[in-house]
């Protein structure tokens, strides 16, 4: 069964006060963070281990900021989150790893 995806919605517009003060609000900690994930991705490189598929998942999400489409964050939130739906028939008992990793030698559900 396909998931539902809710519809976006609608563009507000805001009186130019109010999207100001989105921005004056939120710039700072996003430029932060944006940085911060900038200097992760430069260590990783610079330590030789940026192949590590949380990494990949990392750029690969980092694309889907930049495409310009409505949804990012749940659009990245997916890509990053197991797609599978049927349970484990035991617990492997690994701990979250933050980035979906697929069984070796599974395509998994992703393109």
């Amino acid at each position: 069964m396909p998931k539902k995806t809710p519809n976006p919605p609608a563009k507000t517009r805001l009186p130019a006060a109010g999207a100001r003060a989105i921005i004056e609000h939120g710039f700072i900690p996003a430029r932060a963070k944006l940085i911060d994930v900038a200097a992760f991705l430069d260590r990783v490189e610079r330590y030789g281990c940026a192949d590590d598929f949380r990494c990949a998942a990392l750029r690969q999400a980092a694309a889907l900021l930049v495409d310009g489409k409505p949804g990012r964050a749940r659009r990245i939130l997916e890509s990053l989150s197991d797609p599978t739906t049927a349970p484990e028939q035991k617990s492997s008992g690994k701990a979250a790893l933050g980035a979906w990793q697929p069984e070796k030698g599974s395509k998994g559900l992703r393109e």
